[in-house]
């Protein structure tokens, strides 16, 4: 079973599906004129701007915090490591290519996102992402990929975004507590350990949710600022402890990305295909540019226009991948341990403790927890906007027990499985999400046009 899911995954997430997902981006980054660099200072702007309007839930700030705070996760931490021991410091280059053509993708499908989102008078909500944009900028007839997605969506919210993220916080909060008692414990003792952090982790989580999108928006905006900042401190000050293996490492970023690396330390080495391959994969998987789920938080923000909506919204590969992605890759590659042959978020630990004994250790802890709580808030809302998306708003209360009820259980349970096949629904979420913004492209062109023709260039 397992070998079959695996073989699966990586047709999934082959060269076919990394394409579409830089090729579209590609397309909109030259339709839309560089829209994300020309328009970055206005985006930016739009973040401060108390918005009057009434229609939706949250302001610009707000509603991208939940984005955010789904996006900034394992993948800053353990993703980046893993692009690193795979690819090469060079795959980092390709990193932030993805992410800057992203900003694009985001903004198309936020755009489209506010154009056909609905009013849900059962929750005195709006509703957007994907779905809606499917079947009714599509037309009825293509309903059905709409309610495919949204099958795919929930299926990756319960995985991916809710029994993995549980996992490895027990597994990372266990190993630590072990390590700073030390003591050796039994299977069973580590098991009941991991259960009670997942069981004060489904409490903590369903307290937020239980209160829809105000109350998720209210805690993340909170949240998502104050661990970006630990987290940046942290790894400025490492940084600044080597700041004299920086431009080596950049140097090293560059060189690498076009050229491979070469075996060195316990470093396999790796050629140019596997530096783009790893480099694109694991951006995408950091800031989910193309997976469709930037627009359904930004569907619930109260903007009187798509296309503010769109210029907010691609922020969310800024902050995400080209800030905090980089800043963990510059910890590893200069602190050296990228050639130890380690991976994943051991790897990320090992490089902040080598800088900072004991503190680096801790630090990473706590970030991986706010981080894992932050993207398991905003995951359950999208899975939720799915679930209401096909079984109507009724259903909304099942899903929320259901999402919380799973976090003990992904907490003690191995995920190898789970989180393959959700790797899976991730990659069938981007497919019919990227197909949509294509067919539709001349319509976000439009409504770009229309709107910039009355704005001064900024």
């Amino acid at each position: 079973m397992q070998d079959a899911v695996d073989t699966v995954n990586a047709f999934v997430w082959g060269p076919l599906t990394i394409l579409l997902l830089v090729g579209t981006g590609l397309y909109f980054t030259v339709r839309l004129r560089l829209i994300q660099v020309f328009r970055l200072t206005l985006s930016l702007r739009l973040l401060g701007r108390h918005e009057a309007e009434k229609e939706g839930e949250l302001s610009y700030f707000r509603s991208l915090t939940v984005a955010l705070s789904a996006a900034i996760g394992n993948g800053n931490i353990a993703g980046v490591a893993t692009a690193i021991a795979l690819g090469g410091p060079g795959a980092i280059l390709w990193m932030w290519l993805t992410a800057i053509v992203g900003m694009a993708t985001v903004y198309a499908s936020t755009v489209l996102a506010l154009q056909f989102r609905v009013f849900r008078s059962e929750t005195g909500e709006y509703a957007g992402g994907p779905m809606y944009y499917i079947e009714q900028g599509l037309g009825p007839r293509w309903k059905p990929m709409a309610q495919f997605f949204a099958i795919c969506l929930v299926i990756a919210t319960l995985g991916t975004g809710n029994m993995v993220e549980a996992n490895s916080v027990a597994d990372t909060l266990e190993f630590t507590l072990r390590d700073l008692i030390g003591y050796a414990p039994e299977i069973s003792h580590i098991l009941s350990v991991k259960l009670l952090i997942g069981v004060v982790y489904a409490g903590l989580i369903w307290m937020v949710i239980v209160g829809g999108i105000r109350r998720i928006g209210h805690v993340v905006s909170r949240l998502v600022p104050l661990m970006f900042i630990i987290y940046v401190a942290s790894a400025l000050v490492v940084l600044g402890l080597n700041a004299d293996q920086i431009p080596s490492a950049l140097w090293t970023i560059v060189h690498d990305a076009f050229s491979g690396t070469a075996a060195v330390g316990g470093f396999a080495g790796a050629g140019v295909m596997a530096v783009i391959q790893f480099g694109v994969a694991r951006g995408i998987f950091s800031n989910e540019a193309g997976l469709g789920t930037t627009p359904i938080a930004l569907a619930a923000s109260r903007g009187d226009h798509p296309v503010k909506a769109g210029l907010v919204a691609m922020n969310s590969p800024l902050f995400d991948t080209l800030i905090v992605c980089t800043l963990t890759a510059l910890v590893i590659i200069t602190t050296g341990v990228w050639q130890t042959g380690t991976s994943g978020a051991e790897l990320t630990t090992m490089a902040f403790n080598e800088a900072v004994p004991d503190l680096g250790k801790v630090a990473v802890t706590l970030t991986l927890m706010f981080f894992s709580i932050s993207s398991v808030i905003g995951w359950s809302y999208f899975g939720e906007k799915g679930t209401e998306y096909l079984l109507g708003s009724s259903a909304i209360a099942t899903y929320r027990r259901v999402f919380s009820l799973l976090l003990p259980v992904g907490a003690v349970m191995n995920l190898e499985l789970i989180w393959a096949l959700c790797d899976i629904a991730n990659g069938l979420i981007a497919i019919p999400n990227l197909v949509a913004i294509l067919l539709l492209s001349p319509l976000v062109a439009r409504l770009t046009n229309q709107y910039f023709r009355g704005v001064p260039k900024q």
